[in-house]
């Protein structure tokens, strides 16, 4: 099946890389940086969650994350849901498994929507929900580079 752009309007659907986030260690906040490197079969290089599997990445769109933020979540920063990309644009969990997401260098591949958050999830206890076992949505590495902070994502259809 060939690429299709994903098109609104006759113009193609785009978003920006609003943060680019990592952790050293599991069961940390994910801290802000300017661009990240990611390697195929692996992920973001110096992320705790980074591995030959299909969650590699995690991506949450900034209207989930603004959604929080109405249900009351108090400082909420990018980042605070473990997500690697914070991007605004378009609603991640909409599109469907398979979808390719093409930064300058990079591409990914939507593997997972949703996930079952763990126990005792800070922004569960707080709200008594969390936006990333509904929304937030996981990818692995197609094609390696850098991605950096502000670069435009374009969304692929298989």
């Amino acid at each position: 099946m060939a690429e299709k752009a994903v098109t609104l309007g006759g113009n193609k659907v785009k978003g920006k890389v609003e943060s680019l986030n990592i952790s050293p260690k599991k069961g940390t906040k994910k801290f802000e940086v300017e661009e990240v490197v990611v390697e195929v079969d692996h992920g973001i290089v110096g992320d705790a969650h980074a591995g030959n599997w299909h969650r590699q990445i995690s991506l949450l769109s900034l209207d989930s994350i603004n959604k929080m933020i109405e249900l009351g979540v108090p400082d909420l920063q990018f980042g605070s849901f473990a997500e690697n990309i914070s991007m605004s644009g378009f609603e991640l969990f909409t599109l469907p498994i398979g979808t390719q997401f093409k930064f300058k260098e990079v591409v990914l591949e939507l593997t997972q929507i949703g996930k079952k958050c763990h126990s005792g999830c800070e922004i569960t206890r707080q709200v008594g929900q969390c936006i990333m076992p509904k929304e937030g949505i996981f990818a692995k590495v197609i094609k390696a580079g850098k991605i950096k902070k502000g670069e435009t994502i374009e969304v692929i259809l298989k």
